[in-house]
């Protein structure tokens, strides 16, 4: 396969990916209203948020299997950010199960860019904090708008009641200074998102104390990726 393969590709699907999947975070904002179609909308929008990604990630597999080494290069550098944004909101969402969330950024650093090119790092950064922040301001705003009950008879809420408890009395005892805290650490990620909302925080607070926390964890993880580089214990990877 030539890259001229690629061209036929072209951004047009990518686009179309992209919006469908911003389609189903938009499905996923309405409210809690007794409307039947509002209703099924929000319940199964994340059908569409993921369909978008999945898509996306099958033509990726797609291209790496039949293409050539320079075909896959420009891939990544044509596609890669739009796979990482897409993939970051579900992680900010809390609905990435299918892969470890901390590997991301690594990974992406170790593919799209180099260790002396601070530039491109600085934009996988940027791009790994504004996609986890929409992810989580939507999850935010869900909480905030419907309610404890409300979530926890979604499908695709999957909190147990005891765990959120558990959350609930975080946020109770140590108040806002927990969402970029626990946004900045390990394991924790994303559990204060919900709570912020139960306890009707500011929307502009929690998206600010919210990107704080993403950008202190994504810049370590990038940090990492840049030691393992330089390090040589990366080179046995083709790329």
């Amino acid at each position: 396969m030539q890259i001229a393969s690629l061209v036929a590709v072209e951004t047009t699907p990518f686009v179309g990916l992209f919006a469908l999947s911003m389609f189903g975070l938009a499905l996923l904002s309405f409210g809690s209203g007794s409307n039947s179609l509002r209703k099924f909308l929000s319940d199964y929008g994340i059908i569409f948020l993921v369909a978008g990604v999945a898509v996306a990630a099958v033509i990726g597999i797609y291209l790496f299997l039949t293409g050539d080494e320079e075909l896959a290069k420009q891939w990544l550098d044509q596609y890669g950010l739009i796979a990482l944004f897409l993939i970051l909101i579900l992680e900010g969402a809390m609905l990435l199960y299918f892969a470890p969330s901390e590997s991301l950024v690594p990974f992406s650093v170790t593919v799209l860019a180099s260790p002396d090119n601070i530039q491109a790092i600085a934009v996988i950064i940027f791009v790994a904090v504004i996609g986890a922040t929409i992810g989580q301001y939507a999850l935010f705003s869900l909480a905030k708008r419907g309610g404890r009950e409300y979530l926890l008879e979604k499908p695709w809420f999957r909190i147990s009641e005891d765990s959120l408890d558990r959350f609930d009395g975080w946020f109770d005892r140590w108040g806002r200074i927990v969402v970029p805290v626990s946004n900045a650490l390990l394991f924790t990620r994303g559990m204060l998102t919900v709570p912020a909302g139960f306890a009707e925080m500011k929307d502009w607070e929690f998206i600010v104390l919210s990107a704080i926390g993403t950008l202190i964890f994504q810049s370590w993880l990038a940090a990492f990726a840049i030691y393992t580089i330089e390090l040589g214990l990366l080179d046995f990877l083709p790329f």
